[in-house]
């Protein structure tokens, strides 16, 4: 029987979820999610739940922050002035912003708060500082 290895072309269908049991994400309705183990395309915990797997397999995993998207970083949350944002942009709480980096590296951040002077963005991953747990079924493997 085929077992998950690195270098595996794999797809799998997950459905994620936070501590409170909210569904953050899942493949059910969609397509498997594909991707190749060791290629450093998934979070860690996720790549290293998959390894050891055979096919038509099922597995539950919780993930700490260190194994997902991280701690929350707190330098990544900043104030940046309205008049800083281009006028046809009317941001609001919630609201995913691109923003470029002095490297000319494009970022996504969120918008945490609104006010007449300025907003306050959130450049780390939605869901930083989250345990994850995934329901994961290996329902691919090609060599």
């Amino acid at each position: 029987m085929e077992i998950v290895k690195d270098e595996n072309n794999v797809q799998v269908h997950y459905t994620g979820t936070l501590d409170s049991g909210e569904v953050f994400d899942t493949s059910r309705e969609r397509e498997p999610l594909a991707f190749t183990v060791g290629a450093g395309q998934m979070i860690p915990g996720f790549e290293k739940a998959v390894r050891g797997m055979k096919l038509n397999e099922t597995k539950k995993v919780t993930l700490d922050p260190d194994d997902a998207y991280g701690e929350v970083i707190p330098e990544m949350v900043q104030k940046v002035p309205l008049t800083q944002l281009p006028p046809e942009i009317k941001p609001h709480v919630g609201q995913q912003l691109s923003s470029q980096m002095p490297d000319g590296r494009q970022i996504v951040v969120t918008v945490k708060e609104v006010n007449e002077e300025d907003i306050v963005i959130d450049a780390n991953h939605p869901l930083a500082g989250e345990r994850l747990t995934f329901e994961i079924e290996v329902v691919g493997i090609d060599a």
